[in-house]
């Protein structure tokens, strides 16, 4: 993901290689606003993140905390965390969570 615009309440971020696939950063789901040791994001810096809520609308709700991304890797090494995101990933609309999620199609 590339943060593409920075606003007060988060980041929007861009999935690379899929030009006009968005999602959001919250704030709170950034590392910066737990440590302040983290510089807050700009726009081009590159971001690895998990899916919290796909259904967010205008755009997938993300994070960019390692525990978030710890939680979802978990979840999906799991059989039935494993079916799920392939029943998920397997219609058409959502291709945008593989993408997100670094899968190559």
């Amino acid at each position: 993901m590339t943060v593409v615009g920075v606003a007060a309440v988060g980041a929007k971020v861009e999935v690379d290689g899929q030009g006009g696939v968005f999602g959001f950063v919250d704030q709170t789901k950034h590392p910066s606003w737990w440590d302040e040791g983290v510089a807050p994001p700009r726009p081009g810096d590159k971001l690895h993140v998990c899916v919290l809520d796909s259904g967010r609308e205008p755009y997938p709700r993300l994070s960019a905390l390692r525990v978030d991304i710890g939680i979802a890797r978990a979840r999906l090494s799991t059989e039935t965390g494993q079916r799920m995101a392939d029943e998920l990933l397997a219609q058409g609309p959502l291709d945008r969570l593989g993408n997100a999620l670094g899968e190559k199609g």
